[in-house]
């Protein structure tokens, strides 16, 4: 290249080879998931009680055993035990949710203040859960994201679009798909943030669904109990 022709402009952070993203952002959420199915009560946690729990913590620990403190690698077991997690976190989540509407028109004498905790504990649960689900299978999880493999997104963040707005180093992280979940368990649409593939609109979905029944009926039955 000759000394007059411009240089190429620098691709944004997320479209080339980054730092690795650290793991504990995403290890405190699970951390925190399996926090609240332990502390589930008797008749809304699935059975065997220890089981779902102590799976999940396994699978935490090997995850992070393999990539302690950044994603910057990838084993053909890793990838699986992540996905894995991310299924068991799932099932335990929609199978607490179902034991809740199950409780929910079964019994009449449970107290609104306990419907409305439980009701939170697995509504957050959800969001975690769909989270790591964004978070692994975005272009291929993070460490794909990381090398820069992919450039066709699953899911289309503002900073991607915003051109001079957003800082160059910017790639999404945890945070992002975590608050991704968040405003689609609230909203349940999009909201600043666009399912670009089918499995991110399913999930997209899915997440609202469960949401929107969790919502509906836990504030439905406490409203009614409480009137």
């Amino acid at each position: 290249m000759s000394d007059n022709q411009p240089a190429p402009p620098q691709l944004p952070g997320w479209l080339r080879r980054t730092e690795a993203e650290q793991r504990w952002p995403a290890a405190l959420a699970i951390a925190v998931a399996v926090g609240i199915h332990l502390l589930l009560p008797a008749d809304l946690a699935p059975r065997p009680r220890w089981l779902l729990p102590g799976l999940e913590a396994a699978l935490l620990i090997s995850v992070v055993a393999v990539n302690p403190l950044r994603i910057n690698r990838e084993t053909r077991i890793l990838r699986p035990l992540s996905i894995g997690l991310a299924a068991v976190l799932g099932v335990a989540t929609a199978w607490s949710a179902a034991l809740l509407v199950q409780a929910l028109f079964g019994h009449g004498d449970i107290a609104p203040a306990h419907l409305l905790l439980w009701g939170a504990a697995i509504w957050l649960t959800n969001v975690i859960v769909f989270a790591l689900w964004f978070w692994e299978g975005d272009r291929g999880g993070p460490a794909a994201r990381a090398d820069g493999r992919s450039p066709h997104p699953d899911f289309l963040f503002t900073q991607m679009t915003a051109g001079d707005l957003a800082p160059r180093d910017w790639e999404p992280t945890f945070f992002d798909y975590f608050y991704l979940a968040f405003t689609n368990a609230t909203a349940f649409s999009p909201t600043d943030t666009l399912p670009m593939s089918i499995w991110a609109k399913a999930g997209m979905l899915a997440e609202s669904v469960i949401s929107l029944i969790t919502v509906l009926l836990v504030v439905a039955r406490a409203v009614n109990v409480i009137g």
